[in-house]
């Protein structure tokens, strides 16, 4: 069982929350974005989201004391590995999907 966060860490989590949902936010927004617009230029600030994204689940993940369990270690490092592929999975799945509409044209 993982402890309780510390009162003089909840700041820190809850600005380490917010920065999770707006960095992440930002990330998919700039990924999409860049493949819709056709803007390979707009990829690097959608990974330098990523990065804050990345940088704000650790901080968060240290703040609420997660890496104290090897469970949710492993939770958090899921989480960072599936929020980084999931846009280029769904990417693709979209473009299949949509792929036969562009060839009947």
């Amino acid at each position: 069982m993982i402890e309780p966060v510390a009162l003089k860490d909840f700041f820190l989590t809850f600005f380490s929350a917010a920065m999770v949902i707006m960095t992440g936010a930002l990330y998919a927004l700039l990924f999409a974005y860049a493949r819709v617009k056709h803007r390979p230029r707009l990829m690097p600030l959608a990974y330098l989201a990523y990065l804050g994204l990345f940088v704000s689940v650790v901080a968060l993940a240290f703040a609420a004391n997660l890496f104290s369990s090897g469970f949710w270690s492993f939770i958090v490092l899921l989480m960072l590995i599936g929020y980084l592929l999931a846009p280029h999975a769904i990417w693709h799945l979209c473009v299949g999907t949509h792929a036969h509409e562009h060839e009947g044209a």
